[in-house]
């Protein structure tokens, strides 16, 4: 479904706009996704609407192939956020080391003492920190809409996938223009 409104009380989440995320080849191009977040993160300040930066900064604990291969804690370097997205006006930045955004993470305090009651999230990668967090939202009673041209992944079939049969099962979707002009009404 395409979005159609913002709640009063919507949060832009913006998920892994790091050196380790945005340097590993993505589908679309790593500047217009930095662009576009960083777009959409004015436009919130603008409106009084809080902005949150999320980074990750670690691998969670569980016995997997994946997490075999990936370090606890990722090297300082991995999780600088890139810098036009560390200089946002963020008024809430969370560190994780899951997937998703909300789990082991202050995130859903945050946003509840804020009486949000929506999340737009873009930012990478689209079939990990994405679509996690937009579960993980959409679990915990969130609106969620997704920003559909400021999200990416490694892998086209897997960017693919999840935004023509995971997204349209928990979110609307929309694209950058989209967002603004609905911030505009």
């Amino acid at each position: 479904m395409t979005a159609t409104a913002l709640d009063p009380h919507t949060a832009l989440v913006l998920i892994d706009l790091q050196s380790g995320t945005l340097g590993r080849g993505l589908v679309h191009q790593p500047a217009d996704i930095v662009a576009r977040s960083v777009a959409l993160a004015n436009a919130f300040g603008e409106n009084d609407m809080p902005i949150v930066v999320v980074r990750a900064t670690g691998t969670p604990p569980g016995r997997t192939e994946y997490s075999a291969s990936m370090p606890a804690t990722f090297p300082a370097e991995f999780a600088e956020l890139h810098p036009d997205v560390d200089a946002l006006d963020a008024a809430v930045r969370v560190d994780k080391s899951s997937w998703g955004a909300f789990v082991g993470t202050d995130l859903h305090g945050e946003l509840s003492a804020r009486g949000i009651t929506q999340v737009v999230l873009a930012g990478v990668a689209t079939s990990f920190g994405v679509e996690s967090s937009a579960r993980e939202a959409y679990d915990l009673g969130y609106h969620v809409t997704i920003v559909l041209d400021a999200i990416s992944d490694s892998q086209s079939a897997s960017h693919d996938h999840v935004v023509s049969s995971v997204f349209p099962a928990l979110a609307e979707l929309a694209t950058t223009a989209e967002v603004l002009s609905l911030l505009d009404e």
